[in-house]
């Protein structure tokens, strides 16, 4: 039984500063709407897109320019047999300075091949972190894409 979370990795010219801000900032990089503040530890949000998606987060360790993770607190993925199979799952951000560039590793704690929005649930975060974070933090300007 394979027990791996989800991750994916970028790397940006952009300071650990631009990228901290820049995730911290979901509303330019996410489509759907989004409730409530993203700015501080213990903050809590709710994202939810159309009939599909509905999530509620908070954040549960921040650490300027280093480490962001939300805690998911509810959730209702209207197209799994489990609708709240997110529930008690994390999305950690981590960033890291190397060879004078940032780069930055998301890890969807949770999301495991196991769950039945794996396959759905990994590509959406892949667009969100890869274009729309990317796209955001490179440019100023944010790809919003769906998270399924």
């Amino acid at each position: 039984m394979n027990k791996q979370d989800f991750t994916t990795t970028i790397e940006v010219e952009e300071t650990p500063e631009q990228v901290f801000n820049a995730i911290n900032n979901p509303r330019a990089w996410w489509s759907g709407e989004i409730e409530g503040s993203t700015v501080k530890l213990n903050d809590e949000f709710t994202y939810r897109y159309k009939e599909f998606h509905l999530s509620k987060q908070r954040i549960v360790e921040m650490i300027p320019d280093r480490k962001v993770v939300w805690l998911v607190t509810e959730s209702q993925i209207n197209y799994a047999e489990d609708k709240k199979e997110w529930t008690d799952t994390k999305m950690s951000f981590e960033i890291f300075e190397m060879d004078n560039k940032t780069q930055l590793r998301f890890t969807h704690q949770g999301l495991i091949p196991e769950i039945e929005c794996f396959d759905s649930c990994s590509n959406s975060w892949s667009q969100l972190i890869q274009q729309g974070l990317f796209s955001l933090i490179t440019t100023g300007k944010g790809e919003e894409i769906f998270l399924g």
